[in-house]
């Protein structure tokens, strides 16, 4: 997902679209292509907003450089992840789906936990979460017990646990039911978007949603501030390789 304004990145945002930002020594989609292709991912759409088109296509071109496959989507206006889902139902539908935000920095792969669940019966969406010290930047987790998820809640200001829930699903095959069904019984937020916090929720009261804690590094880079935590991680990785 590469749709969005990045406004919280201007005046760097003014002229060209965030995900095309450096993350150290590569741009910020590069470091989100390779979390789906070391997981094992090959067939990739990705979904554009804004006027930067042109540059991703330049740059990433049909995906050979990444021994991928590329597709392309373009949405209108900022209307959520869930609505830029929605968008590539043409493409995906009637296939299990990982989705990554396009500003989500991750140390780890999946190939493991995608290779289980695309053999599972038992489970219909993945949520990926990570202990933070300023969760209500994001949605929150509350766990049961067993450590499943109990529910979601967008933005607290007073968060019951410290896990977010990151920028990586996996949904199952009926996905695209399920963001219909959110539309016409929740339809779209106070920000005018899908919220797929609303679609995860529909997903965990059906009971069929693992939640999987993430023991690496992970950070969104959508801020000046994480923009560079997360160069600095990457820079560091790259030293510790030399040495």
């Amino acid at each position: 997902m590469a749709g969005g304004t990045g406004s919280r990145l201007s005046p760097l945002t003014n002229v060209t679209n965030k995900h095309l930002l450096p993350v150290y020594d590569e741009p910020m989609i590069y470091k989100v292509i390779r979390t789906l292709t070391n997981s094992g991912i090959s067939d990739i759409t990705i979904v554009l907003g804004g006027e930067s088109v042109g540059d991703f296509i330049r740059l990433l071109g049909d995906g050979s450089e990444f021994q991928a496959h590329f597709n392309y989507v373009y949405q209108q206006r900022a209307g959520g992840i869930a609505e830029a889902l929605f968008l590539t139902r043409k493409i995906i539908e009637g296939n299990k789906v990982a989705v990554i935000l396009g500003d989500n920095i991750f140390e780890d792969s999946f190939d493991s936990e995608l290779y289980e669940f695309k053999n599972s019966t038992d489970f219909e969406c993945y949520l990926f979460l990570k202990e933070v010290e300023d969760p209500e930047r994001f949605g929150v987790a509350e766990l049961n017990e067993d450590g499943t998820i109990k529910s979601i809640e967008e933005k607290p200001k007073s968060p019951k646990t410290n896990y977010a829930v990151t920028g990586l699903y996996f949904y199952d095959e009926n996905i695209f039911n399920v963001i219909k069904k959110v539309n016409k019984e929740i339809g779209y937020s106070k920000r005018d978007e899908l919220e797929i916090t609303d679609v995860n929720n529909y997903y965990i009261k059906n009971g069929k949603t693992k939640s999987v804690i993430i023991k690496g590094f992970w950070s969104d880079a959508g801020k000046f501030d994480t923009l560079l935590k997360s160069s600095n991680f990457i820079k560091s990785q790259k030293i510790n390789k030399v040495k």
